[in-house]
Protein backbone atom coordinates (compact mmCIF):
# COMPACT_ATOMS: atom_id res chain seq x y z
CA UNK A 1 0.00 0.00 0.00
CA UNK A 2 0.83 3.78 -0.48
CA UNK A 3 0.01 5.59 2.64
CA UNK A 4 0.22 9.21 3.34
CA UNK A 5 1.56 9.89 6.85
CA UNK A 6 0.39 13.03 8.26
CA UNK A 7 2.70 13.78 11.39
CA UNK A 8 5.05 16.18 11.59
CA UNK A 9 8.64 15.15 10.07
CA UNK A 10 10.36 13.64 12.57
CA UNK A 11 7.32 11.32 13.62
CA UNK A 12 6.36 10.82 10.54
CA UNK A 13 9.92 9.23 9.11
CA UNK A 14 9.70 6.78 12.10
CA UNK A 15 6.78 5.98 11.15
CA UNK A 16 7.75 5.38 7.02
CA UNK A 17 10.65 3.45 8.18
CA UNK A 18 7.89 1.12 10.38
CA UNK A 19 5.84 1.12 7.11
CA UNK A 20 8.34 -0.15 4.93
CA UNK A 21 9.57 -3.17 7.22
CA UNK A 22 5.65 -3.83 6.95
CA UNK A 23 6.48 -3.85 2.86
CA UNK A 24 4.54 -0.63 2.47
CA UNK A 25 5.03 2.36 1.13
CA UNK A 26 4.90 6.25 3.20
CA UNK A 27 4.78 9.29 2.02
CA UNK A 28 5.14 12.21 5.09
CA UNK A 29 3.08 15.43 4.89
CA UNK A 30 3.64 17.28 8.11
CA UNK A 31 0.69 19.08 8.17
CA UNK A 32 1.33 20.10 11.79
CA UNK A 33 4.94 21.02 13.57
CA UNK A 34 6.31 21.91 16.49
CA UNK A 35 7.93 24.94 17.31
CA UNK A 36 9.80 25.30 20.30
CA UNK A 37 9.96 28.47 21.92
CA UNK A 38 13.16 30.31 24.12
CA UNK A 39 11.71 29.01 27.16
CA UNK A 40 13.52 29.15 30.25
CA UNK A 41 13.15 25.78 32.54
CA UNK A 42 10.40 24.91 34.40
CA UNK A 43 10.04 25.45 38.15
CA UNK A 44 10.52 22.28 39.47
CA UNK A 45 9.90 23.09 43.26
CA UNK A 46 7.71 20.57 44.95
CA UNK A 47 7.09 18.64 41.48
CA UNK A 48 7.04 15.19 42.29
CA UNK A 49 6.38 13.56 38.39
CA UNK A 50 6.47 15.05 34.72
CA UNK A 51 3.32 14.30 32.67
CA UNK A 52 3.93 13.98 28.67
CA UNK A 53 1.29 13.84 26.74
CA UNK A 54 3.24 13.88 23.50
CA UNK A 55 6.83 12.93 22.11
CA UNK A 56 7.15 16.69 21.43
CA UNK A 57 6.75 17.60 24.81
CA UNK A 58 9.70 15.84 26.01
CA UNK A 59 11.91 16.98 23.36
CA UNK A 60 10.79 20.19 24.37
CA UNK A 61 11.59 19.74 28.08
CA UNK A 62 15.10 18.13 26.85
CA UNK A 63 16.35 21.29 25.40
CA UNK A 64 15.34 23.63 28.43
CA UNK A 65 16.38 21.73 31.46
CA UNK A 66 19.40 18.68 31.87
CA UNK A 67 17.38 17.17 34.88
CA UNK A 68 16.14 13.56 34.19
CA UNK A 69 15.70 12.19 37.57
CA UNK A 70 11.89 12.78 38.16
CA UNK A 71 9.99 10.21 37.23
CA UNK A 72 8.08 10.86 33.37
CA UNK A 73 4.35 9.51 33.45
CA UNK A 74 3.89 9.45 29.33
CA UNK A 75 0.54 9.23 27.55
CA UNK A 76 1.27 6.03 25.16
CA UNK A 77 4.42 4.42 23.50
CA UNK A 78 6.10 6.59 21.81
CA UNK A 79 5.92 9.67 24.38
CA UNK A 80 7.52 7.05 26.86
CA UNK A 81 10.32 5.42 24.10
CA UNK A 82 11.13 9.45 23.65
CA UNK A 83 11.19 9.91 27.02
CA UNK A 84 13.87 7.06 27.73
CA UNK A 85 15.95 8.15 25.03
CA UNK A 86 16.62 11.69 26.19
CA UNK A 87 17.79 10.24 29.11
CA UNK A 88 14.65 9.34 31.85
CA UNK A 89 15.41 6.56 33.85
CA UNK A 90 11.66 6.38 35.08
CA UNK A 91 9.21 6.41 32.52
CA UNK A 92 5.83 5.02 32.81
CA UNK A 93 3.45 4.36 30.16
CA UNK A 94 -0.08 4.75 30.39
CA UNK A 95 -0.76 3.10 26.58
CA UNK A 96 -3.75 5.49 26.01
CA UNK A 97 -4.77 9.09 25.62
CA UNK A 98 -5.49 11.91 28.40
CA UNK A 99 -7.81 9.96 30.36
CA UNK A 100 -6.04 7.02 30.37
CA UNK A 101 -2.95 9.14 32.00
CA UNK A 102 -5.25 10.70 34.86
CA UNK A 103 -6.29 6.78 35.12
CA UNK A 104 -3.08 5.45 35.40
CA UNK A 105 -1.50 8.40 37.49
CA UNK A 106 -3.99 8.06 39.97
CA UNK A 107 -3.02 4.19 40.67
CA UNK A 108 0.82 5.45 40.38
CA UNK A 109 1.19 8.26 42.90
CA UNK A 110 -1.02 10.08 45.23
CA UNK A 111 -1.69 14.18 45.70
CA UNK A 112 0.08 14.10 49.08
CA UNK A 113 3.57 13.63 47.24
CA UNK A 114 3.48 16.79 45.35
CA UNK A 115 2.70 18.66 41.86
CA UNK A 116 2.57 17.16 38.87
CA UNK A 117 4.52 19.89 35.67
CA UNK A 118 2.54 18.81 32.68
CA UNK A 119 4.90 19.37 29.80
CA UNK A 120 2.63 20.43 26.56
CA UNK A 121 1.95 22.96 23.75
CA UNK A 122 0.66 26.33 23.67
CA UNK A 123 -2.89 24.86 22.65
CA UNK A 124 -2.87 21.78 24.30
CA UNK A 125 -6.46 21.05 25.58
CA UNK A 126 -7.03 21.03 29.61
CA UNK A 127 -9.04 17.54 29.86
CA UNK A 128 -5.60 15.99 31.76
CA UNK A 129 -5.41 18.55 34.36
CA UNK A 130 -9.24 18.89 34.94
CA UNK A 131 -9.39 15.48 35.87
CA UNK A 132 -6.14 15.17 37.60
CA UNK A 133 -7.35 18.63 39.65
CA UNK A 134 -10.85 17.00 40.32
CA UNK A 135 -8.62 13.88 42.04
CA UNK A 136 -6.78 16.66 44.52
CA UNK A 137 -3.46 16.80 42.63
CA UNK A 138 -1.89 20.18 41.91
CA UNK A 139 -1.13 20.22 38.21
CA UNK A 140 1.27 23.20 36.93
CA UNK A 141 1.09 23.42 32.99
CA UNK A 142 4.45 24.67 31.35
CA UNK A 143 3.47 25.22 27.71
CA UNK A 144 7.33 25.19 26.03
CA UNK A 145 6.51 24.73 22.53
CA UNK A 146 3.39 25.52 19.63
CA UNK A 147 2.29 23.46 17.15
CA UNK A 148 1.80 25.00 13.70
CA UNK A 149 -0.13 24.14 11.00
CA UNK A 150 0.47 23.91 7.52
CA UNK A 151 -0.52 25.87 4.95
CA UNK A 152 -1.01 23.97 1.63
CA UNK A 153 -0.83 20.12 1.20
CA UNK A 154 2.87 19.17 -0.10
CA UNK A 155 3.58 19.88 -3.67
CA UNK A 156 4.27 16.30 -3.71
CA UNK A 157 1.55 14.77 -1.70
CA UNK A 158 -1.37 16.90 -3.91
CA UNK A 159 -0.06 15.67 -7.20
CA UNK A 160 0.11 12.16 -5.96
CA UNK A 161 -3.39 12.55 -4.69
CA UNK A 162 -4.40 14.04 -8.20
CA UNK A 163 -2.79 11.52 -10.07
CA UNK A 164 -4.46 8.44 -7.78
CA UNK A 165 -1.50 7.11 -6.10
CA UNK A 166 -1.88 6.69 -2.52
CA UNK A 167 -4.18 4.16 -1.51
CA UNK A 168 -4.81 5.54 2.77
CA UNK A 169 -3.79 8.45 4.71
CA UNK A 170 -3.09 8.17 8.49
CA UNK A 171 -4.52 10.90 11.12
CA UNK A 172 -3.21 11.06 14.48
CA UNK A 173 -5.12 13.78 16.23
CA UNK A 174 -8.53 15.51 15.14
CA UNK A 175 -6.29 18.56 14.67
CA UNK A 176 -4.38 16.98 12.01
CA UNK A 177 -7.43 15.67 10.23
CA UNK A 178 -9.09 19.13 10.67
CA UNK A 179 -6.33 20.35 8.69
CA UNK A 180 -6.26 17.80 6.08
CA UNK A 181 -9.48 18.28 5.45
CA UNK A 182 -9.79 22.22 4.88
CA UNK A 183 -6.58 21.88 2.69
CA UNK A 184 -8.57 19.20 0.58
CA UNK A 185 -11.51 21.09 0.64
CA UNK A 186 -9.90 23.93 -0.78
CA UNK A 187 -8.25 21.25 -3.44
CA UNK A 188 -10.88 19.08 -4.94
CA UNK A 189 -12.93 17.03 -1.90
CA UNK A 190 -13.54 14.31 -4.49
CA UNK A 191 -10.17 13.40 -4.30
CA UNK A 192 -10.31 11.81 -0.61
CA UNK A 193 -12.94 9.16 -2.67
CA UNK A 194 -10.58 6.40 -3.33
CA UNK A 195 -8.60 6.24 0.00
CA UNK A 196 -8.87 4.51 3.05
CA UNK A 197 -8.77 7.02 6.33
CA UNK A 198 -6.67 5.07 9.23
CA UNK A 199 -7.70 7.32 12.44
CA UNK A 200 -6.03 7.66 16.18
CA UNK A 201 -9.76 7.73 17.54
CA UNK A 202 -13.12 8.21 16.68
CA UNK A 203 -12.93 12.11 17.60
CA UNK A 204 -10.63 11.82 15.00
CA UNK A 205 -13.06 10.75 12.00
CA UNK A 206 -15.49 12.76 13.01
CA UNK A 207 -12.95 16.03 11.97
CA UNK A 208 -12.43 14.34 8.45
CA UNK A 209 -16.28 15.37 8.01
CA UNK A 210 -17.64 16.16 5.42
CA UNK A 211 -14.77 14.31 3.11
CA UNK A 212 -16.16 10.78 1.56
CA UNK A 213 -13.40 8.20 1.59
CA UNK A 214 -13.54 4.64 0.46
CA UNK A 215 -13.30 3.11 4.24
CA UNK A 216 -12.69 4.83 7.55
CA UNK A 217 -11.06 2.70 10.06
CA UNK A 218 -10.10 3.67 13.86
CA UNK A 219 -7.47 2.14 15.96
CA UNK A 220 -8.22 -0.22 18.29
CA UNK A 221 -6.24 2.03 20.87
CA UNK A 222 -4.82 5.64 20.61
CA UNK A 223 -1.40 4.51 20.05
CA UNK A 224 1.20 4.50 17.05
CA UNK A 225 1.05 0.53 17.60
CA UNK A 226 -2.79 0.14 16.94
CA UNK A 227 -2.48 2.38 13.94
CA UNK A 228 0.13 0.12 12.27
CA UNK A 229 -1.96 -2.58 13.00
CA UNK A 230 -4.61 -0.76 11.27
CA UNK A 231 -2.24 -1.22 8.25
CA UNK A 232 -1.34 -5.21 8.85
Amino acid sequence: MRILITRPAEDGAEIAARLAELGHEGMVAPLLGPRYDDAAAPDFTGVQAILATSANGVRALARVTRRRDLPVFAVGPQTAGEAAKAGFTDVRNADGNARELARRTIEWTTPQKGALLHVSSQEAPGTLASLLTEAGFVVRRAPLYRIEAAGALPATVSQALIDGRLDAAMFFSPRSATVFRDLLLTLDARLAGPLTALCISAETAAALSPLAFALVRVAARPNQGAMLALVE
